[in-house]
């Protein structure tokens, strides 16, 4: 009685600070009173003592108001959460929560959404937020909700660039278009453009097969110009790609024996179309048909005059596997071809005396090539000359040592009728050769006496 009492009380039990703050008593124990300190948890040099502290919190920093409109927090402090303020374009102002505005997202500018895309707000006469939607020109299934939609675009897809030369976009987005870069061999690179490399488009052998490249313009910027001319057809040529060249590819004869080869297109740029097609109708692309078929029934044969034909495998697609023998001389034999029959046309001597004869083909698939020709120079082929020769003439004498020859038909194509006479027995005589002339050698008398 008469004093202040000893309460030895606690200062912070009754929450004297505000939210987010944090109450220490020094004193709890003594009878100071009024000497608790309130600290700001977000900062903590700001700090009061016996009363909360003015502790900083803009609430504007969470953008708790609408698309478009104006957040204001006068206070900003932590002692005066829900203070803001919402204003929208129209005026209206909402204290604590975003404002209804009653606005179409999509007015806004800059349009929330990308280059060459479509904006679009399913509810701009309510109070929805961020429902707007963002969809792609080019490809409308491309979109996004409440912000700009990806959509995709390789510049590098229409070819910018110059033959040779190397494209890259490194970002495929409608939003960076040109950006793209063209680079050449030599390594100039240009940004939204194709380069001027001063570069042969021909070095990159753009022609087809069996075409020459030429281009024009090597040292300009002048693309896509080259010529492809066909080799076998110099009047076919294509300017900026390869040339439509005419190939038969039957003239190789790729089918089988006797079967009918077509190819359709007869160019270089479609090589193995040509078909095959057997005469019981089967047909095969790009190969010899399999029509068991006996290679020797073709008409006319696969062999030569006088030779035989035999097929031993008719029932299969072994093909040009068929033999030709010489019927002459049957060990004279050939596979898949005329077999080379010999017959030297000479040896039956078809030639008059005197006369020189010449095959120069001993084959039988070419009979009657030989030829005749006379010590005059007269040649005739296939039969004999007519000389107008004398057969004893002829050098050495056509009859034997001490005979004497006479040919009674000298102005005549008359052969072999020359006629060897014995000197020394004028009645010993032979047509056509020497006479059998005796000779007694005794007669000399060669023995002694």
């Amino acid at each position: 009685v008469g004093a202040a009492a000893v309460c030895e009380v606690d200062e912070c039990a009754q929450s004297p600070c505000g939210t987010g703050q944090t109450c220490s008593d020094p004193n709890t124990a003594s009878n100071k009173l009024h000497d608790f300190v309130c600290t700001c948890n977000d900062n903590m040099s700001l700090k009061t003592m016996d009363g909360p502290a003015t502790c900083e919190k803009d609430e504007c920093v969470s953008q708790p108001c609408g698309m478009g409109q104006v957040c204001n927090d006068p206070m900003k402090s932590v002692n005066s959460i829900g203070d803001y303020t919402c204003t929208c374009s129209n005026g209206v102002v909402t204290t604590g929560a975003a404002a209804i505005c009653e606005n179409d997202e999509c007015a806004a500018t800059p349009s929330p959404c990308g280059v060459d895309q479509t904006c679009s707000d399913p509810n701009t006469s309510s109070n929805s937020l961020h429902d707007f939607e963002c969809a792609c020109k080019s490809d409308p299934a491309l979109k996004a909700t409440d912000g700009p939609a990806t959509c995709d675009k390789d510049e590098c897809a229409s070819a910018p660039c110059g033959t040779g030369q190397t494209c890259n976009d490194p970002v495929k987005d409608l939003t960076s278009l040109k950006d793209f870069t063209c680079t050449c061999g030599n390594g100039v690179v240009v940004v939204g453009a194709a380069a001027v490399c001063e570069v042969d488009e021909c070095a990159q052998s753009p022609c087809g097969t069996g075409q020459t490249c030429s281009d024009p313009n090597t040292a300009s910027n002048k693309l896509h110009d080259f010529v492809c001319t066909c080799n076998d057809n110099m009047s076919l040529k294509t300017m900026d790609g390869p040339a439509t060249c005419e190939k038969d590819e039957c003239v190789s004869q790729p089918c089988g024996m006797g079967q009918v080869c077509n190819d359709p297109m007869k160019s270089v740029n479609s090589i193995g179309d040509y078909t095959c097609t057997c005469s019981n109708g089967v047909v095969t692309t790009g190969a010899a048909a399999i029509c068991e078929n006996d290679e020797c029934a073709a008409t006319p044969s696969p062999c030569g005059v006088d030779q035989t034909c035999s097929d031993p495998n008719t029932s299969s697609n072994s093909l040009h596997d068929f033999e030709c023998a010489c019927k002459s001389d049957p060990a004279l034999k050939a596979t898949d071809g005329p077999a080379t029959c010999d017959k030297d046309e000479c040896a039956s001597a078809p030639c008059g005396t005197g006369q020189t004869c010449n095959d120069p083909v001993k084959d039988l698939t070419s009979l009657k090539d030989f030829t005749c020709t006379c010590g005059n120079g007269v040649v005739v082929v296939g039969a004999a000359a007519v000389c107008d020769s004398d057969e004893c003439a002829a050098i050495p004498s056509p009859c034997g040592a001490d005979q004497t020859c006479s040919d009674p038909n000298t102005a005549s194509n008359k052969l072999h009728d020359f006629v060897c006479t014995c000197k020394s027995d004028a009645s010993r005589k032979a047509v056509d050769g020497p006479a059998t002339c005796d000779k007694d050698e005794c007669a000399s008398g060669p023995c002694g006496m």
